[in-house]
């Protein structure tokens, strides 16, 4: 186990960090370094003997948070953004359809599920709707317009009778 980044390194994080409970002032669940950002490594700790833990300070946000040495890459190496995070709510830019039918209806509220960016033709999502589970180009999506609200997540295609 030997760090690839040392004090001092530039580094970009390349997921989503969020609150796990030990940040203070902030709710378990709450983004603290949106994906793409770029810190500075200021110390370099381990976890459980066995993960390499660097604390990064985000200058533009003035936040210090730990992170795992698989959520980081240097603050120079390639990366391609992505316009939504795991867990937005997206509208479906236009209909798309399965053998010739229309299984989810332009308009259609979605929650990015992953977001995958080494596909060919650009960053792809996975996208869980109301009544199925689709790999979305990033194009073929809209963001949900303020305001909206999503409807509760559907568990099945099937709607209860009342």
């Amino acid at each position: 186990m030997k760090p690839e980044f040392d004090y001092g390194d530039r580094v970009r994080v390349t997921r989503n960090v969020r609150d796990d409970g030990t940040y203070p002032g902030k709710d378990v669940g709450d983004l603290l370094v949106r994906r793409g950002s770029i810190g500075t490594v200021i110390e370099i700790g381990t976890f459980l003997q066995d993960q390499i833990i660097y604390t990064v300070h985000f200058l533009e946000i003035d936040r210090i948070i730990g992170c795992r040495q698989e959520e980081v890459i240097g603050a120079d190496d390639e990366w391609n953004p992505s316009r939504y995070e795991s867990r937005e709510k997206v509208v479906a830019g236009r209909s798309f359809a399965i053998d010739g039918e229309v299984v989810v209806p332009k308009g259609t509220i979605g929650e990015i599920i992953k977001v995958l960016r080494d596909m060919p033709g650009g960053v792809h999502y996975h996208v869980s709707f109301p009544t199925k589970f689709l790999c979305i180009p990033e194009s073929s999506l809209e963001p949900l317009p303020p305001g909206v609200e999503a409807p509760a997540a559907v568990t099945s295609g099937e709607e209860e009778e009342s």
